[in-house]
């Protein structure tokens, strides 16, 4: 199972929390400098809702997912890919408390078990 995408599924922050809290699980909101990572997983669950900006997430297959303002992605744990962007504010739910995830957050690919 891949990263799945909902476009125009939400329309303020508080309704993105909402939902992640619904979930029973952490909300952050965070904004994002325009960058480009490397190719990463990550061992934790989580959902990403766009708030304004874009990114787009590249598969290691080469297939890309543009998500714009309004999308939520459901993102499962151990999926390899990398993001780019342009800058873009987004509320980021996590099943576990940030302060649980273990370290890096961005692991290499060479480490997927």
């Amino acid at each position: 199972m891949g990263f799945t995408l909902t476009e125009a599924c939400f329309s303020t922050e508080e309704e993105a929390r909402a939902e992640i809290e619904a979930r029973g699980w952490h909300a952050l909101t965070l904004d994002f400098e325009a960058m480009e990572t490397d190719l990463h997983w990550h061992d934790f669950d989580a959902v990403l809702y766009v708030l304004d900006g874009s990114v787009t997430i590249e598969f290691d297959d080469g297939t890309t997912m543009q998500c714009g303002a309004g999308a939520r992605v459901d993102t499962p744990p151990g999926i390899v890919h990398r993001d780019s962007d342009t800058a873009y504010r987004a509320v980021i739910g996590l099943a576990c408390a940030p302060a649980d995830m273990s370290r890096p957050i961005n692991k290499e690919p060479a480490l997927l078990p």
